[in-house]
């Protein structure tokens, strides 16, 4: 199972913040984080797997592309949520692999056929998905049938809360989905990530729980728990 480490990018620098409640993010300067300047940041930790969020572009600002490229060569693979709004954008920088967040991508679940290729993000708050309000299961039921490479389950309002996770939610999702299924927000400590191991999930996406010490930096330097 892969351990990625998620950094969410505003304003060109790497920022912390709590429930998906961006307009209160901060730059990340404390646990193990050495700088919030993302290359110094990145050299510091030196994890194998990399998710970036980049903020601005997500809020329709000027995206940070040649940031992100820096990002990306630091790492041996690189997931990119930009904020697409259509596939094209999604080929707008190379090397990574694009997400396709349903918060942002599309203004019905059918326009997400569109989409060749990438993950989808199924951007979830409330327990229900955006922009839709569904239930997560349904949409990875709809996502089976899609061309993606597979899907990541983001919990946009558990992000940063290390809330944990509950046993009998992850399995259901699971089973909803036949491909590759990753995981992010809320996850507490190494006994999350092992559930996650456990349950089929195939990738965690952590980040506080590495600056608390509750996940050893080794396991995201190895890219997987040890």
């Amino acid at each position: 199972m892969e351990l990625i480490l998620a950094v969410d990018l505003a304003g060109g620098l790497v920022v912390h913040g709590k429930s998906g409640d961006r307009a209160g993010y901060r730059p990340l300067t404390w646990g193990i984080a050495p700088s919030a300047e993302p290359e110094a940041y990145l050299s510091a930790l030196a994890p194998r797997y990399l998710y970036i969020a980049d903020l601005e572009a997500l809020e329709g600002r000027t995206p940070q592309d040649g940031l992100v490229r820096r990002c990306a060569a630091m790492v041996e693979r690189c997931y990119l949520d930009r904020g697409c709004r259509s596939p094209d954008e999604c080929a707008a920088v190379e090397g990574v692999m694009p997400i396709v967040g349903t918060e942002t991508a599309a203004r019905a679940i059918e326009d997400l056929a569109a989409y060749p290729a990438g993950y989808l993000s199924i951007d979830v708050k409330g327990g229900r998905v955006l922009p839709w309000g569904i239930r997560p299961s349904e949409m990875l039921r709809r996502a089976a049938a899609l061309s993606f490479e597979g899907c990541i389950l983001l919990n946009i309002g558990a992000v940063g809360t290390e809330r944990g996770l509950v046993r009998e939610k992850l399995e259901e999702m699971r089973a909803c989905y036949p491909g590759r299924l990753l995981y992010g927000g809320g996850v507490a400590g190494t006994d999350d990530i092992r559930l996650l191991e456990k349950v089929g999930f195939d990738g965690a996406i952590i980040a506080t729980a590495v600056h608390r010490g509750t996940v050893p930096l080794e396991w995201l330097r190895r890219g997987h728990p040890c």
